[in-house]
């Protein structure tokens, strides 16, 4: 039986994936489009049960309806709820959006707020959310842990936490500060094309050597390469072979 791993150990083995993740995602970035932190703020919030392609579909002709969070303070309900119908869950979205423009004038000059503690006093917006606007909005370092960020990190045992308040200290006390927001980025770029739920494919995956649960997918290259999913499969694919050829897999 393997050793038991020590702090120090899993400490230099995370670093060790989050550089692979930085060279494996170089286009990992916030998939909701937003050109400043109210944009944001309200594309989080319509995120809930809903893909950001999806949100994204609806966010121009909302955010050229509402540009300022007046705006959303004074928004008539069924015109927005028309608008956000698509992302599921309007009704309720749409008294977030509303109470969340009237709070932002009333408490924060009608500005998005640069703290977490002030971020998740605001509706529809909780711990996750908020580093979400902190790190993408405001380039201060958060971790967002959602199911994928959640999953992968237990999956490569950097945790065995499941609470996501306590996976984010957990992994924030392995990495280093000023990755937090990117790693946020790649983990789950990968999750979504590399480490699937159900099926990943670890015979295709650069983490293979550091992952101690490597197998669970199929770890022939070219079964596992068939899996991997998103606008660069070309590239992922290559770069799995030379990580084998390399390690002489």
């Amino acid at each position: 039986m393997a050793a038991e791993e020590t702090e120090l150990g899993r400490k230099r083995r995370a670093r060790r994936m989050a550089r692979l993740l930085a060279e494996t995602h170089p286009d990992a970035h916030c998939e909701l489009d937003h050109r400043n932190p109210l944009e944001l703020a309200v594309a989080t919030i319509l995120s809930a049960q809903c893909t950001d392609q999806r949100v994204n579909e609806v966010t121009p002709k909302l955010f050229a309806r509402y540009p300022t969070a007046a705006d959303y303070a004074g928004a008539d309900r069924a015109e927005l709820e028309e608008l956000i119908r698509p992302t599921g869950f309007f009704r309720n979205k749409a008294d977030s959006l509303i109470r969340l423009g009237q709070l932002l004038v009333e408490r924060f000059d009608g500005e998005v707020p640069r703290t977490l503690d002030e971020l998740v006093t605001l509706p529809g917006i909780g711990r996750k959310t908020a580093n979400v606007i902190l790190g993408n909005a405001y380039d201060v370092p958060g971790i967002t842990v959602d199911t994928h960020f959640s999953r992968l990190v237990q999956r490569w045992r950097w945790t065995t936490e499941t609470d996501p308040v306590k996976i984010e200290h957990a992994v924030g006390a392995l990495i280093e500060r000023r990755d937090w927001t990117m790693l946020s980025h790649r983990v789950i770029f990968h999750g979504r094309r590399v480490c699937h739920a159900r099926k990943p494919a670890c015979g295709a995956c650069v983490l293979a050597g550091d992952c101690p649960s490597y197998g669970i997918g199929p770890t022939e290259f070219e079964t596992a390469a068939k899996l991997l999913k998103g606008p660069r499969v070309a590239e992922l694919t290559e770069q799995a072979r030379r990580y084998r050829e390399a390690k002489g897999r």
